[in-house]
């Protein structure tokens, strides 16, 4: 497990990835305490209903991220990379920083609207940035490996950290803490110079046309339509595991805080497992096959929540399904980069995000409402439905050749 781990120890010679890595996990990581936050802060206001809530919270980011990443791509060549990011952070912070203060649900809506339409400038323009700073599929890939290793990291070491730190503090230090990391996430940014956007591809048309290059390239690409379908089979799972997980732990085991934060790494820790060994394998493995066969793993998991697992079940399950859903995402990038041109990627990875969000936008608000209204084993067969059809679906519409 440890060589590509190694082996990707090359990248960081680079000063540039090296702080730009550095940035992501340190922000992702406040973001994380956050997710754990709003999770208790939405069960405070809003009681055994809080998936329902959180559900509607998370739509709403979605919304945010579907509508504002196009014409950030749209737009983002024509920008100073390093001023937007930093710019971006330093919002972030004072968004999350008001967090403590809500004290109303359409409160809690507002203000991850807000903090939702900033993430969503910032990510794409960040995802644009890594593959002009290595422009070899070798080491890119590798890159695209650490960088799931961060999200990773995020799912894992976020909710543990949370853990330790609701034992001594109050949840609302977690959205303090995280306003920090979006400020230090900043100055590492400003304290590297990043390469210079590639010159915007030539758009015939007005705004519109601009808006939507990304969007038609995205939707004209066999492989992408695959990539489309398995980021709907990635949101049925995930939607599960992140809007319901508070209300299973809590309510249906009548587990404690800890729990809750302790089932959230779970689904981190096989994410991470997958990230480490996924540059190895896909020297051996078609991707295709790899993404398919994550696609696979989350809808098991998803049917084994049909046998009402306890809490160690239910750790199980969601390493299972943390494994299917970086099988699906790690290598996602690699795929969008094969698909353009240098000067496209700006609109084909904000295209990417948009969409894949747009799959998030139905798993969220579905997941809510079923848990709330149905119950857990109706939410856990619907959405593991929804992950199996998406798969064979991905199969379908990806050509095997």
């Amino acid at each position: 497990m440890s060589v590509p781990v190694r082996c990707g120890m090359e990248l960081f010679w680079d000063k540039r990835y090296r702080h730009l890595f550095l940035a992501q996990v340190i922000a992702l990581i406040g973001t994380g305490l956050t997710t754990v936050g709003l999770a208790l802060l939405a069960s405070e206001l809003a009681g055994n209903r809080a998936g329902e809530v959180l559900g509607a919270a998370l739509a709403i980011k979605m919304i945010a991220y579907v509508v504002i990443a196009p014409v950030v791509g749209a737009y983002a060549t024509r920008l100073p990379r390093r001023a937007l990011l930093v710019a971006l952070d330093l919002m972030r912070a004072l968004v999350v920083v008001s967090l403590p203060f809500v004290t109303a649900v359409w409160q809690v809506y507002v203000l991850i609207f807000l903090l939702n339409t900033l993430s969503a400038g910032f990510t794409p323009v960040f995802q644009a940035t890594i593959p002009d700073i290595f422009e070899d599929e070798r080491r890119y890939t590798k890159a695209l490996s650490m960088s799931r290793l961060a999200y990773d990291l995020e799912n894992l070491l976020s909710p543990l950290s949370a853990a330790m730190l609701l034992a001594v503090m109050s949840f609302n230090a977690l959205f303090v803490l995280n306003a920090a990391a979006f400020m230090l996430s900043a100055l590492l940014v400003v304290s590297v110079s990043l390469p210079s956007s590639q010159a915007p591809a030539k758009v015939v048309g007005g705004v519109w046309a601009r808006l939507s290059q990304g969007v038609v390239l995205y939707l004209r690409t066999p492989r992408l339509r695959g990539l489309l379908a398995l980021n709907m089979a990635v949101a049925s799972a995930g939607a599960m595991q992140i809007v319901n997980t508070v209300v299973y732990v809590r309510h249906v085991l009548g587990e404690g805080e800890t729990s809750v934060a302790i089932a959230f790494a779970a689904a981190g820790s096989g994410s991470m497992l997958i990230a480490l060994s996924l540059p190895r394998l896909l020297k051996r493995l078609n991707q295709r096959a790899v993404m398919l066969a994550g696609g696979m793993l989350m809808s098991a998991s998803l049917f084994g929540g049909l046998l009402s697992p306890g809490f160690h079940g239910l750790l199980l399950l969601w390493l299972v399904l943390g494994a299917g859903s970086s099988m699906v995402m790690t290598p996602s990038g690699r795929l969008l980069k094969q698909s353009c041109q240098a000067d496209e990627r700006p609109t084909l990875f904000a295209a990417q995000f948009s969409l894949s969000h747009a799959c998030w936008l139905i798993g969220y608000p579905l997941a809510g409402w079923l848990g709330a209204s149905l119950g857990m084993t109706v939410a856990f067969a619907v959405l593991g439905v929804m992950a199996l059809v998406s798969t064979l679906a991905a199969m379908q519409l990806w050509p095997a050749h």
